[in-house]
C-alpha cells in the first residue's frame, strides 16, 4: 500500500486512501455524508475511529 500524501491510492486494489486527520483538518472530528444520512467520525486519544449515526 502507498502511504505517502502525494499518491493517496491504494496500488494493490486502486481503492481510495483517506487520511483521518485531512478528514478532521488537523482536529478530533469530522462529520460525513451519506445520502440525507450525516454521520459524526471523531479521532479517540488512543488514536482509534469511532464512527456514529
Amino acid at each position: 500500500m502507498c502511504m505517502n500524501r502525494e499518491g493517496a491510492t491504494d496500488i494493490l486494489d486502486g481503492l481510495p486512501v483517506h487520511y483521518a486527520q485531512d478528514l478532521t483538518k488537523g482536529g478530533t472530528q469530522a462529520r460525513i455524508i451519506l445520502g440525507d444520512q450525516v454521520y459524526s467520525l471523531r479521532i479517540t486519544r488512543a488514536g482509534k475511529l469511532i464512527l456514529t449515526k
